[in-house]
């Protein structure tokens, strides 16, 4: 028999307003019988970071939640090749390699670069301001497949709720709740981000109106126009991990720099103080660095996989909080955007705008196994190549890399279609028929036995 409480809408726990959760919340409320309310530890609704893209998946996946805010060329910058990423010589200039989309024909799918905060407030012109609740710093949570779940906050409040998504990014206390082992390694990176006004750039000769990023012997570096008339320039140090006294080893994250650390690194010579310096940038980037007016630290962490993204059959984790990658590959935005959307279809699967009552918990901890089972693999995927990935650069900190090197490497590119065009609505049908499908093998057998 119905009890009361199966006629109630289901009431869903957002931790964290960035990306990832505002996605989540503009998808979930997208359900007439879905309750969404959003926990965010900050004061204000104001995004901090420097510039974010977003490949083709992610801007299809606003598209299909009606985001066209959020994906237009008043708030996004695309460049007028539509080619992704161009790879150029630290000395010459010259076009050593390039990323390729395989298939993306609609202009409004081909990358996209904003100023994170940009598209931080163009999702929450589509999220109400009643259902945002800030100050909101988690102490626990904890999820129960009976009772729901349950979560602290520092304030000393105590809210409750069917479903809780993490979204709380790359240090997670949702996380840290559920996984209290995790731990986040430096990868030995530590980048220096800088986002101003495109006019200070105009004057430069041969600035290229497309992206591009410098592969350098012992690093690189990137600038791109933004969206809304701004600019990014993005330069970096990378040390040995391992080393305790390793230079920016300490930085925190949107941390202030000095600007001449900048300028100096990608300017002058061999400084042992930030390891090896390289004389004779091209003249393209010292001008950039030249006309940048400050600029912030960003080390660079990432995490293992997770044994699991489902706890207490009622909470589950999207974005960093899931898969902390460190952002290579740019991918980072589009990854917890598929997250989120994956996430609703899973819900959509067991909850159907027509349902007549809300799902049983068992119902639930089916939907979130099948986001898991969409989302886990391809993360992991990601994750493994990034851990190889900054295990190499570790091993050659200090060894410059050759020329003839390091152009085979950029003429080969990043190999990154299967992220950047990622099809989460066809993943996450595909992983739903096979569950289907093993799910009635085994009835079969049952009924053999």
């Amino acid at each position: 028999m119905a009890e009361p409480s199966d006629f109630l809408p289901l009431q869903v726990a957002i931790v964290g307003c960035g990306i990832a959760g505002l996605t989540a919340a503009i998808a979930l409320r997208k359900h007439p019988k879905i309750r969404v309310v959003l926990y965010e530890k900050a004061t204000e609704l104001k995004e901090i970071g420097a510039s974010i893209a977003l490949g083709p998946n992610g801007l299809r996946t606003l598209q299909k939640l009606g985001l066209d805010n959020a994906i237009s060329d008043e708030v996004a910058y695309r460049g007028p090749s539509n080619i992704p990423m161009i790879y150029r010589h630290w000395k010459t200039n010259e076009i050593i390699g390039m990323d390729v989309h395989e298939d993306v024909t609609e202009h409004l799918h081909h990358t996209a670069r904003y100023h994170r905060g940009h598209l931080h407030q163009a999702l929450l012109e589509n999220v109400p301001r009643s259902i945002i609740h800030l100050r909101k710093k988690l102490v626990s949570a904890k999820a129960d497949s009976q009772e729901g779940v349950t979560l602290e906050f520092e304030d000393g409040t105590i809210a409750t709720a069917d479903i809780l998504l993490g979204a709380d990014g790359l240090r997670s206390r949702v996380r840290t709740s559920f996984v209290p082992d995790f731990e986040l390694k430096w990868s030995g990176w530590t980048a220096f981000r800088s986002v101003f006004d495109t006019s200070l750039v105009e004057s430069i000769p041969d600035l290229p109106l497309d992206s591009a990023h410098w592969w350098g012997p012992d690093t690189n570096f990137f600038a791109s126009r933004l969206g809304k008339n701004t600019y990014t320039v993005v330069g970096g140090v990378n040390a040995d991990p391992k080393d305790s006294s390793a230079t920016f080893k300490n930085v925190e994250w949107n941390q202030e720099a000095s600007v001449s650390l900048l300028r100096d690194k990608y300017s002058t010579g061999i400084n042992a103080d930030y390891t090896l310096f390289l004389k004779d940038w091209n003249p393209v980037v010292r001008a950039l660095t030249e006309v940048t007016p400050s600029t912030r630290f960003y080390p660079n962490f990432s995490g293992s996989s997770l044994s699991t993204w489902v706890f207490g059959s009622r909470a589950t984790l999207i974005g960093d909080a899931a898969h902390a990658h460190g952002g290579a590959h740019a991918t980072g935005g589009s990854l917890a955007i598929d997250d989120a959307y994956c996430l609703f279809l899973a819900l959509l699967s067991i909850f159907p705008f027509t349902a007549p009552r809300r799902p049983s918990s068992e119902e639930i901890e089916t939907a979130l196994k099948l986001y898991e089972a969409t989302r886990k693999p391809h993360a992991e995927r990601l994750l493994k190549k990034v851990h190889a990935a900054n295990n190499a650069k570790s091993a050659k900190v200090g060894i410059p890399e050759g020329d003839e090197e390091l152009r085979a490497r950029a003429a080969k590119g990043s190999d990154t279609n299967w992220l950047h065009e990622h099809d989460v609505e066809k993943a996450f049908e595909e992983t739903k028929t096979w569950i289907e499908g093993r799910l009635l093998d085994a009835d079969d057998v049952s009924a053999k036995l």
